[in-house]
């Protein structure tokens, strides 16, 4: 990621990018109310404030986007420029985190740790998360753990999990689900027949109440 712009020139370009990866936006002022757009822009803000040392502070503009987009970005995180979140549901970035320019983030995208079990036996400040080069595609549900690297344009599919380096435009699908043909249908059997009786074809009435006889016998009906 070269240089970076100013805030503003930032934020446009995140307004722009959505607007041009999301057919169902019909232009900017509808692009504001898109929930990965709220989610990055918040976490601009948080990240700045983080930087600053001003943690406390930072935490609770992260906290407040969580509540509000579903998405969990700690300030801590680099995002690079024209990131795309869509949907955003669910989609969780940890702390070394490091995402590139033009990468597009699918719903419930996990770029996680490993686990405490391993992370406290790194040396302090060690990465933990996984760097994401620049022009990624990350499907729906994908997870990604560790320092790892996934090289430029690279495509991780939907549901698929990614513990190790990754080159330059590589593929990453999860398996398929198995379709099988479906089983042929069998007859509902007849309960008489199970039971060893033929069945009448003549349906016979259920006896009446006495309570229904009076009423009839005394014209109420």
């Amino acid at each position: 990621m070269p240089g970076q712009p100013g805030l503003l020139r930032t934020l446009i370009e995140d307004l722009d990018v959505v607007v041009a990866r999301d057919p169902s936006l019909g232009g900017r002022w509808e692009a504001l109310g898109h929930t990965g757009l709220s989610a990055v822009w918040a976490h601009r803000v948080a990240h700045r404030l983080y930087r600053r040392r001003l943690r406390t502070a930072a935490r609770i503009v992260a906290r407040v986007a969580r509540r509000r987009t579903g998405v969990e970005i700690h300030p801590g995180t680099v995002l690079g420029r024209r990131v795309f979140i869509d949907h955003g549901a669910s989609v969780v970035i940890g702390q070394t985190a490091v995402v590139g320019d033009d990468v597009t983030i699918y719903q419930q995208v996990t770029l996680g740790a490993v686990g405490w079990w391993t992370d406290n036996h790194r040396p302090p400040g060690a990465r933990r998360h996984p760097v994401v080069g620049d022009g990624v595609i990350l499907g729906a549900n994908a997870t990604v753990l560790g320092p790892v690297t996934i090289g430029d344009r690279a495509l991780i599919g939907a549901m698929a999990t990614v513990t190790e380096d990754l080159p330059p435009g590589a593929r990453v699908y999860a398996a398929r689900s198995v379709v099988r043909p479906a089983p042929a249908l069998r007859p509902v059997p007849d309960a008489a027949a199970d039971a060893g009786q033929t069945a009448d074809p003549t349906p016979v009435p259920a006896p009446a109440s006495d309570a229904v006889r009076m009423l009839a016998s005394a014209g109420s009906w």
